[in-house]
């Protein structure tokens, strides 16, 4: 079974899958005439502004926060190197060209979820996927595909391997046993999640902010320590963006088609643009046009991949360990050792890879929660949630080599319907931006309030 499903997923997640994402992405920001470039600022100056008016669970900050619990993650550390390790450095470029044309996707999703969302029986907001492609597309069947997929997935990459990942590191680290880390974690998922989508969104407007900040901070001192060699590394990227990075060291060499394959995959992987997850959470924001919240949605793109994933690119191609041969993890950790003392570099990855899977854990909690909730309703959550935090105990005990292959397959899949529906929207969606745009002009929408 595990060798049918890595046979099925490397299938999905082949280059006709990249193609699908990274045009979906071209072509928004075609239509949308570059809304990322233009709006920028506007939509930066929204996350902090305080929406009192419409109907929403949480706030913009709130809705942000907890999707950026769930992109950045294990991907902004062990995708990036990876990237780096397999394409060179030129597969940062294509991870920012990624990144840039996945904030127009973004920009989409979040704007048909908040357009489409609904409110349930319990008063509290649904939106996603599923429904911009039941009501908007007309096509209830592919909203439950998209929502049996997104359930399936979530137990997996949103949950076991978290805690996985978790386990390992906590033990490599401190001795700890996976039993004991896994109860542990079990327990502190268990009081967030049983809250719902408002306390995840208060555990993630204090855990995501702080996380990146200390994330940043030690990657940036890498970098400083290692400043006569930035401008060589940054090199590197413009160089071998279009040409392939010749054997050295360490590295085997890599030919121009994966250094485009690696940046795009691992930037896609990392900022979920075209994946469907990120809409359920920005459906909840409280907000009083779909164009707002479609633009804080954005920003989460342009900080995931333009920020995190481009200062752990930069610290390792400046300092030079991307020739080592190390992937994954070991290489970030190899990048911060190179410019921290003593186990501090580490010791810091250590626990940002903890920190970054944990957030993940109460970030797709929720985007499994309304999938489930779409297919079943809303009187089965209780049994859904307590279900996830066991999970989370049996993840850190197993190997998990059939659930990553079932996970990505599943991710793939998810991602086929929400394409279809983003695709088929567009011109709604273009018509729709072309009003709110208009109605920031004239002054009778407000932009803040």
């Amino acid at each position: 079974m595990n060798s049918l499903f890595a046979s099925f997923a490397s299938f999905m997640w082949g280059p006709w899958l990249l193609v699908l994402l990274l045009g979906t992405g071209f072509w928004l920001t075609i239509r949308l005439r570059g809304i990322q470039l233009r709006s920028l600022f506007y939509a930066l100056r929204l996350v902090f502004s305080k929406e009192l008016k419409g109907e929403g669970d949480i706030s913009h900050f709130g809705s942000l926060m907890a999707a950026l619990a769930s992109t950045v993650g294990i991907g902004n550390l062990a995708g990036v190197s990876t990237a780096v390790a397999l394409g060179g450095p030129g597969a940062i470029f294509w991870m920012w060209v990624t990144g840039l044309v996945g904030m127009a996707t973004k920009y989409s999703e979040g704007f048909l979820a908040v357009k489409f969302r609904r409110i349930n029986d319990k008063g509290e907001i649904s939106g996603g996927p599923m429904y911009y492609l039941e009501e908007g597309l007309k096509k209830k069947w592919l909203g439950i595909c998209f929502a049996a997929f997104g359930a399936c997935a979530a137990f997996g990459i949103g949950n076991m391997v978290q805690a996985n990942t978790t386990a390992i590191a906590v033990s490599e680290t401190t001795g700890f046993s996976s039993f004991s880390v896994g109860l542990f974690l079990a327990i502190l998922t268990g009081l967030v999640v049983i809250g719902g989508i408002k306390r995840i969104a208060d555990v993630a407007s204090y855990l995501v902010p702080f996380m990146v900040a200390l994330y940043f901070a030690g990657a940036l001192i890498v970098i400083l320590n290692h400043i006569d060699q930035l401008g060589s590394g940054l090199k590197l990227v413009f160089e071998h963006a279009f040409t392939g990075t010749a054997a050295t060291g360490g590295f085997a060499g890599a030919t121009l088609a994966n250094c485009i394959r690696y940046g795009v995959a691992r930037g896609l992987f990392s900022n979920e643009s075209g994946m469907g997850s990120a809409p359920i959470v920005a459906a909840a924001a409280r907000t009083n046009h779909p164009g707002k919240q479609a633009l804080v949605s954005m920003t989460g793109t342009f900080l995931d991949t333009l920020i995190v994933c481009s200062i752990t690119a930069i610290a390792i191609s400046s300092t030079g360990v991307w020739t080592s041969g190390e992937t994954g993890v070991a290489l970030t950790i190899q990048a911060f050792s190179a410019g921290l003392p003593g186990y501090w570099g580490k010791m810091l990855v250590t626990l940002g890879t903890i920190m970054f899977a944990f957030s993940t854990i109460l970030g797709w909690e929720y985007y499994g929660e309304k999938c489930f909730e779409y297919l079943f309703g809303e009187k089965y959550i209780s049994f859904y949630r307590y279900s996830w935090v066991l999970f989370v105990f049996i993840g850190a005990q197993v190997k998990l080599d059939l659930v990553w292959n079932f996970s990505d397959a599943m991710n793939a899949l998810m991602a086929i319907p929400n394409l279809i529906g983003l695709i088929c929207l567009s011109g709604f969606l273009v018509a729709e931006t072309q009003l709110f745009e208009e109605g920031i002009r004239n002054g009778s929408i407000n932009k803040f309030d």
